[in-house]
């Protein structure tokens, strides 16, 4: 008879050190991405981890992730993100902040530094690597919006 408990030095929490990345990802000129946490990697069902670098004057182009959720957290550098029907919304994202991308949301990554590469830890809601390029029309200059809920509310002008 078989113990119908879990191993848990084997089925339990996994490291994967920085030297085990796998760069066999899908790829976008001007970045680099390496995956942390996959299903082949660490078992991982709902979740996909792992790091971005996206090179310095670097940007993707407009796109959005389907029904996946993606969350970006920046390490080093100044990341620039528009998003909307023409990428006319922005924000910028420093060392230590997190960013929020909810499904389907037209959105575009941006290097902000002209010299500096800009290195980011992402996690996604699943794991497919989805990725629908859009050819939309992009408006030149794009609002800045700074975040406004309950917590922290607009600026009294």
């Amino acid at each position: 008879m078989t113990d119908p408990k879990p191993k848990w030095k084997y089925d339990g929490v996994r490291v994967v050190h920085s030297n085990e990345l796998d760069i066999n990802t899908p790829q976008t000129p001007g970045m680099n991405r390496a995956a942390a946490i996959t299903h082949a990697r660490a078992g991982a069902e709902k979740l996909w981890a792992g790091t971005v670098v996206i090179h310095p004057k670097a940007k993707t182009g407009a796109h959005h992730h389907g029904p996946v959720e993606s969350v970006i957290y920046v390490v080093s550098g100044k990341a620039r993100m528009r998003w909307g029907d023409k990428l006319e919304f922005m924000a910028e994202a420093g060392p230590g902040d997190f960013i929020y991308v909810p499904p389907f949301v037209p959105h575009q990554e941006i290097n902000a530094s002209d010299t500096e590469p800009l290195s980011c830890v992402l996690c996604r809601s699943g794991q497919q690597p989805v990725v629908v390029n859009l050819d939309i029309p992009v408006v030149e200059k794009p609002e800045e919006v700074h975040w406004v809920d309950n917590i922290h509310p607009a600026p009294k002008s």
